[in-house]
């Protein structure tokens, strides 16, 4: 319950700060500092369809796993991967972490781009809250220090 609580207000969040943005439009840099905002960052995944091109998993490159997937990061929340006659659903957000211990302190920003999928386990092994790297209008790349063995993961979208 206090999920689904927490979900609803996130989106509705996200929902008033893209109405509140959309009519800024920004060029095609990469930005990378810490003057990203929430709203910025769920303004730019929600935007339109997108890739994975690099997915490397604490030891070894991952990206195969992900071929010919079209994901949508939608503004009420969910993320829907479609291959073909093949749909996976999830959900997503973006998150001001600036209170938090995960990062890392490589990261250039507090904001985390959190990523759920209950299932398949290649679609389950992106849920995390991942530390923004950079993005742009056609580009998200993501960093996270796994807990368990200490490792790196990187993820990166490039927009379809």
């Amino acid at each position: 319950m206090k999920t689904m609580k927490l979900i609803k207000t996130v989106v509705l969040t996200l929902m008033v700060a893209t109405f509140i943005t959309a009519c800024d439009k920004k060029d095609d840099t990469t930005t990378t500092d810490d003057s990203l905002t929430v709203a910025q960052v769920a303004t730019t995944a929600s935007s339109g369809d997108w890739r994975i091109t690099y997915y490397y998993d604490s030891d070894h490159e991952e990206t195969g796993n992900f071929s010919g997937y079209s994901f949508s990061f939608n503004q009420d929340g969910t993320l829907v991967a479609v291959n073909g006659s093949t749909t996976v659903t999830g959900t997503w957000s973006i998150s001001d972490d600036s209170s938090s211990s995960d990062d890392d302190g490589n990261s250039s920003s507090d904001i985390d781009f959190n990523i759920f999928f209950a299932s398949p386990d290649d679609f389950n092994d992106l849920s995390d809250d991942w530390d923004i790297t950079s993005i742009s209008e056609t580009k998200i790349e993501l960093m996270d220090v796994s807990g368990g063995n200490g490792g790196t993961d990187y993820l990166t979208f490039e927009k379809n």
